[in-house]
């Protein structure tokens, strides 16, 4: 009889009410969407885990992005600095600015080109974040870029 294959993936979600900043009405809807899709459909493997469900709280402390992440018999918490991510996260939120404001009276053109940039930022992100994460935590490429909708959450202004 063949074992299955050990399971890795996250529960649990939640992001540290003290560390969430103010969002918009569309920020919020993100924000649960991205909560809600990370659950129904994620990869998490931390380092030395044996097995999940894993549960994963996300925090800032002193202007590190903090994971605390835990599961059966495991504990981990890892802080990732924040400087890497500052451009791109800029960036990302300049250009959904653009692009809510586009959606109210721009053609549709311009909204799909606006759509573009904000995913092909919204990818370049998670990269980072899988990177960043690289012998920490393994993902693929759709849980990262949920966990990148969750970072930007705890630095939205509203």
């Amino acid at each position: 009889m063949t074992e299955a294959p050990v399971r890795h993936w996250l529960g649990k979600v939640s992001i540290d009410e003290g560390s969430l900043a103010p969002a918009s009405p569309e920020q919020e809807h993100e924000r649960k969407v991205a909560v809600v899709d990370l659950i129904k459909s994620n990869v998490f493997e931390p380092q030395g885990g044996a097995g999940g469900p894993y549960v994963l709280t996300l925090a800032t402390v002193e202007g590190r992005l903090q994971l605390d992440i835990t599961g059966p018999d495991f504990a981990q918490r890892h802080q990732l600095s924040m400087s890497p991510f500052r451009r791109i996260i800029r960036d990302y939120f300049m250009v959904c600015d653009s692009y809510y404001d586009a959606i109210k009276n721009a053609t549709t053109n311009q909204i799909e080109a606006l759509d573009m940039g904000r995913r092909g930022l919204h990818n370049e992100g998670s990269d980072l974040l899988r990177e960043r994460l690289a012998g920490k935590v393994a993902t693929d490429i759709e849980t990262s870029r949920r966990l990148f909708t969750l970072l930007c959450a705890l630095h939205w202004r509203g």
